[in-house]
């Protein structure tokens, strides 16, 4: 396995023009590249030689000469073979190609370089190869310097078979698993001790699925800091790529100083699927994975997965877990930091402990998965909760697990509560204009909005209006986060760090 420290950051460039590659090969350097991969497949014409000499004569950084063929696919036709390998191996004379990459069913005697300038690749769009072992064999037995295979993730655990190749080969290795599923793959190559990962020089510029940019693998997935020894988390639900938990748990990494990194695991819905990445997990002791934050629609898989008697009572009672945490043992555990979130926000801004929620008249506003986190919590503290909802079915059936009283949404308006909680998406951006309520209560002291886009909901604003103390979304989610970091790490969270996060996400949002 390749020494960490020498897995290589590669940015391909995919521009048209000879011109615009080499500006942006030195771009891409100064970014942060240590190594280009020139698609010579995706110019616009094939480079003369004054072209090459303008594109690959003193390059910053090593090169890998690439000209993709159209089977693997690339850009070049398959009935241009000779031309194709004529262009590697007129660039692979430039002293800055390191490297030039080979398709594994080019012939022996066709190759464009010498056997230490051969990256010997396989690539399938569609799926784990079938033969995958076949290949990684043929690989391992050729003269070429490094392996290379790229295959589609049909989910995660693809990426852990990505990691089970690097450490099992001999030579040099680069795998990859394509596509958003895959994409821990990529993020930890230098983890895994790969020869190399490839990120884009920006969105947008990606050569192959699934690439992360630059900026992304070097200040958001803590690149330079990562070794063999980086504890692994990640966010697991479908869809992921919105979630700013990479960017929050990250940064509190770094601000304190903890060798980990988090990372997104897009897992389609259903229980065998969750299950299957998290038993490739329980193979693996060796890469380090030790939690796991959960959302929509895995909470439950999560619960059935850890089983009931590894989580406390709430999370238990609520059925669901937002948090797994993997001690050194291998054993798991179920958390469930949504209502603990909530809860603490509540009672934080009220200046109360939990206890001093008993007997407090409690409207909660939806009956969906938010609200039945907050009903568990809430009856379980002793107070009073009437449960609001358009459809009075769900309000009744969720109200009658937890010894609460059911009533129409409509009704909110006129109840006799202390506290109104809004646990439905209704005032969400960027439907900014809507409210749960069309007026408050003068009973109301506390209102509570658990959407954090926008800040200040129009809920919130007419609580404001009417000088209720007002809890925000934000204040819940950084308060989840915060305890999920905790358990994981066994530090104290930096909240305001966490907390800066997310107010500069919405912004840029």
């Amino acid at each position: 396995m390749t020494d960490p420290a020498a897995t290589r950051l590669i940015c391909p460039l995919t521009a048209p023009t000879v011109e615009q590659m080499r500006s942006d090969m030195l771009c891409a350097a100064e970014s942060g590249a240590d190594t280009i991969e020139v698609r010579l497949d995706l110019l616009d014409s094939i480079p003369d030689d004054a072209q090459l000499h303008v594109l690959l004569t003193d390059s910053p950084v090593d090169v890998i000469a690439t000209a993709r063929a159209s089977r693997e696919g690339g850009k070049f036709p398959q009935c241009d073979e000779a031309a194709r390998l004529d262009l590697l191996k007129r660039a692979a004379k430039f002293d800055s190609v390191a490297f030039v990459d080979v398709e594994l069913d080019v012939p022996r005697e066709d190759w464009p370089a010498a056997p230490e300038k051969i990256i010997l690749s396989h690539h399938n769009f569609v799926r784990v190869p079938e033969n995958l072992h076949e290949v990684i064999a043929q690989m391992e037995a050729s003269e070429a310097a490094v392996n290379k295979i790229a295959f589609a993730a049909a989910g995660p655990e693809d990426a852990l078979l990505a990691a089970d190749i690097i450490c099992s080969c001999k030579k040099p290795t680069l795998a990859l698993a394509m596509g958003e599923a895959g994409v821990v793959s990529r993020i930890l190559a230098r983890k895994f001790g790969a020869f190399g990962t490839f990120a884009s020089l920006q969105s947008g510029c990606e050569s192959a699925p699934g690439q992360p940019t630059l900026d992304e693998m070097r200040n958001l997935y803590r690149w330079n800091s990562q070794d063999e020894s980086t504890q692994v988390f990640g966010v697991i639900g479908c869809p992921v790529g919105h979630s700013m938990s990479p960017m929050i748990h990250n940064t509190a990494f770094d601000k304190v100083g903890f060798n980990g990194v988090y990372v997104p695991l897009l897992i389609q819905p259903g229980h065998e699927n969750f299950a299957r990445f998290m038993q490739g997990i329980v193979e693996r002791p060796h890469l380090n994975f030790r939690g796991f934050s959960v959302t929509i629609p895995h909470k439950h898989n999560a619960l059935e997965f850890v089983t009931p008697e590894n989580c406390d009572e709430l999370p238990r009672t609520i059925g669901a877990v937002n948090t797994i945490t993997v001690d050194s043992a291998g054993k798991f555990r179920g958390d469930n930091t949504d209502y603990a979130g909530a809860i603490d926000a509540l009672c934080d801004k009220m200046k109360i402990a939990r206890e001093d929620l008993a007997s407090r008249r409690v409207a909660l506003l939806g009956a969906g998965g938010a609200s039945r986190a907050l009903a568990a919590a809430l009856s379980f503290y002793g107070a009073e909760v009437t449960i609001y909802n358009r459809t009075l079915l769900r309000a009744e059936t969720l109200a009658a697990e937890f010894g609460c009283v059911a009533k129409p949404l409509n009704d909110a308006v006129a109840t006799d509560a202390e506290i109104l909680i809004n646990c439905t998406a209704i005032g969400m951006h960027p439907n900014v204009d809507d409210a749960p309520v069309c007026e408050l209560s003068d009973s109301l002291e506390v209102v509570f909005d658990t959407v954090y886009n926008p800040l200040e909901t129009k809920l919130l604003a007419m609580a404001a209006a009417k000088k209720c103390l007002t809890v925000s979304g934000l204040d819940m989610f950084v308060n989840q986060a915060a305890g999920q970091f905790e358990l994981w790490t066994e530090i104290p969270a930096p909240l305001d760090v966490m907390r800066k996060v997310v107010l500069e996400q919405l912004q840029r949002k």
